[in-house]
């Protein structure tokens, strides 16, 4: 009996990431589809409206999106708006926090990515950083010494301390962003 716990444990374990991601890109085409449906048989006859348009229409929002970020008046009106934003009290804390999250995740921007990975002396052991700062100052903190700002995240995705290091504190590692990510998020527990 125990023989087949074990079997269906492994089954599930192996299934489960595939079926949840499936899941996951399905139930985003879904909902895109849906919201843009309705935008888009708005303005286009009946006859013209094919589904999947929506999806596609998705795609062409976030490459128009990301084309306009880079314009300086969007760039603006973008620092405009989160200025406003950031006044809201409970929506400042919210809004903070996601637009940090995604910051770490940024494509092609210099200080908005996690640049490289280093260890830290942590008691006996050794914890996982990355590096989000290499030259960070702290000024009104009675020190002017340079130091490099490294994020260390803990396991599970539960938080994390970004703590600021002289630069002979930290060892580099041949570790790439992604792989040490994949380690401090799943507690350790290597998966290719």
């Amino acid at each position: 009996m125990k023989t087949v716990g074990r079997l269906l444990a492994k089954g599930l374990f192996t299934i489960l990431p595939i079926v949840l991601t499936v899941y996951f890109i399905y139930w985003l085409g879904v909902t895109t589809e849906s919201l843009l449906s309705g935008l888009l048989k708005v303005w286009l006859p009946a006859e013209i409206y094919v589904p999947g348009m929506g999806l596609v229409a998705g795609f062409v929002v976030l490459i128009v999106v990301g084309l306009l970020v880079n314009a300086y008046v969007v760039r603006r009106v973008i620092t405009f708006s989160e200025s406003l934003i950031l006044r809201i009290p409970v929506v400042k804390t919210v809004y903070s926090a996601v637009r940090d999250l995604t910051g770490l995740m940024k494509v092609g921007e210099k200080g908005g990515e996690l640049q490289r990975v280093v260890m830290v002396q942590f008691g006996p052991g050794k914890v996982i950083g990355f590096v989000t700062q290499e030259n960070a100052t702290l000024p009104g903190l009675g020190t002017d010494e340079e130091l490099v700002a490294v994020y260390m995240p803990m396991s599970y995705q539960i938080g994390g301390y970004t703590l600021y290091l002289p630069r002979d504190r930290i060892e580099p590692t041949d570790l790439t962003v992604e792989a040490a990510m994949r380690i401090v998020l799943t507690g350790g527990i290597q998966t290719q």
